[in-house]
């Protein structure tokens, strides 16, 4: 009984004999009638068709494949970092990973809210790749790039998308009365990032505060 590796065409063993020189090879029987061939430590490499040879006449044997599954990895090469862009720019957001079979990218921001997209809000985009046209303030935040390939575990890598856009400035009420010797507060809405630096002036452009 010898065993073969059908795709290199190397003889692994013959009969209670390992033939090759790959220590990871082994070979059992079970009262000479159940051959076992042994694989310690398997790799990506061991892929392949292997074939179990019965030296008669005529020669009798089977073949077997033997896939192995590997867990997906994120790579850094081909994988977007963290982003700082301007409102109104578009993004793009890379990812790469590696597995076997071949992993699923999936896309999803931290906190699980929707991503607008396309005049539309989407929880979740397939792909290793996705596009933003005309990025603005709503898309800022952190977003996942989610590997999965049915081995766990499945791995998952935070970018950080930060969005800069000038202040904005909004006032409640625009016309404010009070008596004399009254004390009044005025109040200013704004939004922008980064953080604004507000302060108020007369109406003869003197700063007051």
């Amino acid at each position: 009984v010898a065993w073969l590796r059908v795709d290199t065409q190397t003889i692994l063993t013959i009969h209670g004999h390992v033939i090759t020189k790959n220590h990871r090879i082994g070979v059992t029987h079970s009262d000479h009638r159940t051959w076992y061939l042994h694989i310690k430590d398997l790799k990506q490499s061991d892929r392949g068709w292997y074939m179990c040879q019965i030296n008669t006449d005529p020669m009798k044997s089977q073949v077997g494949f033997l896939n192995v599954v590997v867990p997906p990895d994120i790579l850094d090469y081909g994988t977007s970092t963290d982003m700082v862009v301007r409102e109104g720019s578009n993004v793009s957001f890379k990812c790469a990973a590696s597995g076997s079979p071949p992993p699923n990218i999936t896309w999803r921001r931290e906190g699980g809210e929707p991503i607008p997209l396309n005049d539309k809000e989407v929880l979740s985009i397939d792909g290793p790749e996705f596009n933003i046209t005309r990025v603005n303030r709503l898309h800022m935040g952190a977003y996942l790039c989610i590997a999965s390939n049915g081995v766990p575990p499945t791995v998952s890598k935070r970018i950080m998308l930060i969005v800069h856009f000038p202040p904005m400035i909004w006032i409640q009420n625009q016309l404010v009365g009070a008596m004399e010797g009254e004390q009044m507060t005025l109040e200013c809405n704004s939004e922008a990032y980064p953080k604004s630096i507000n302060y108020w002036t007369s109406e003869s452009g003197e700063m007051i505060s």
